[in-house]
C-alpha cells in the first residue's frame, strides 16, 4: 500500500507549509486524479496514522477526485476515462492523457 508513504509525504509538506511549532493544521484539501494510481479510500485510511504526533494530528482530509480526460490521437476527440485505458468512439485506443493523473495539495487550513 503506497498510500501510507504518500500520506506521510503530504503531511510532511503541509507541516512545512504551516510554518511554526505552535500552529495547528485543521484541514488538508487534496486533488487526486482518477488516473493517478492513488486510491482515495486507502489514502483516507492511512491519513490518521500519518498525522499522529504532528501539527496535523486530528486534521480533516478532503479529497477532490479529478476525472480522467484523454485526446484521441487518431481523430482528435476528447475521451473521458475512469481507468488508465479506454477507447474512443472512432474505435482507436491510442489516447494521450490530458488530465486525471494529478496528485496535489490544494489547500492547507492552519490556525
Amino acid at each position: 500500500m503506497h498510500e501510507l508513504a504518500i500520506a506521510q509525504e503530504i503531511v510532511e509538506l503541509a507541516c512545512e507549509r504551516a510554518g511554526g511549532a505552535d500552529r495547528r493544521i485543521v484541514r488538508i484539501v487534496l486533488r487526486v486524479g482518477k488516473l493517478s494510481a492513488v486510491l482515495p479510500d486507502a489514502l483516507r485510511f492511512c491519513f490518521d496514522a500519518a498525522t499522529a504526533a504532528t501539527a496535523a494530528e486530528g486534521a480533516s482530509l478532503e479529497i477532490i477526485e479529478a476525472d480522467g480526460l484523454a485526446r484521441c490521437r487518431a481523430c482528435g476527440a476528447e475521451v473521458a476515462l475512469e481507468r488508465p485505458f479506454g477507447r474512443c468512439a472512432c474505435a482507436s485506443s491510442d489516447l494521450e492523457w490530458i488530465s486525471g493523473d494529478e496528485l496535489e495539495i490544494r489547500d492547507v487550513e492552519v490556525i
